[in-house]
């Protein structure tokens, strides 16, 4: 199984983050005792079939404090979207802070929320005082990687297969591709 692709976000961009846009049904709040159960079915649905009860405890772990951040559904308070600021250090992201379990309800998709909780976790991360935040995901993610890079990540060319990957993604998304302005190890 291939490593899952990494992007960076630019640290010049933390000081000039764009502002939250919400749907006029939905607003945005921060994980609250009494979520965990629609947390997680809202995880499955949006494909993390793995994730449970002890994922969850795994993941508010390294979370950072009100740094899950969930859309909410106005109308019928349910939780349809999610992202999370978590403090993940990495070999290749020394004192990073890792954007990580974007997820959305399938019959929400296309209202922006995905862009709107990404967001609000940088706008999280820029409070914190973080300056290397960066993200994982997979090649087939498309949905998920266009709103990163429509929100400003760039892809990071850590592995020898990597500018292939993301020629390939980026070519399936009509994306443009600038590999010499994306960063390397």
């Amino acid at each position: 199984m291939a490593e899952q692709l990494h992007m960076i976000w630019p640290e010049e961009k933390l000081r000039a983050l764009p502002a939250v846009l919400m749907p006029s049904d939905y607003s945005m709040r921060t994980w609250q005792p009494g979520d965990d159960d629609e947390f997680v079915r809202l995880m499955q649905l949006a494909g993390f079939d793995g994730w449970n009860l002890d994922s969850l405890r795994g993941a508010k772990k390294v979370a950072l404090p009100d740094g899950i951040f969930l859309a909410v559904h106005a109308s019928t308070d349910a939780l349809v979207a999610t992202a999370m600021a978590t403090h993940l250090p990495a070999e290749n992201h020394p004192f990073g802070g890792e954007l990580g379990w974007v997820a959305g309800h399938p019959d929400h998709r296309g209202k922006g929320l995905g862009m709107a909780v990404c967001t609000a976790v940088m706008q999280r991360y820029a409070a914190a005082g973080y300056r290397h935040v960066y993200l994982k995901t997979d090649d087939w993610r498309l949905p998920a990687v266009k709103i990163y890079l429509k929100l400003g990540f760039l892809p990071f060319l850590f592995s020898s297969d990597m500018e292939e990957r993301w020629q390939k993604v980026c070519g399936e998304l009509n994306w443009p591709i600038e590999i010499d302005g994306w960063p390397r190890c």
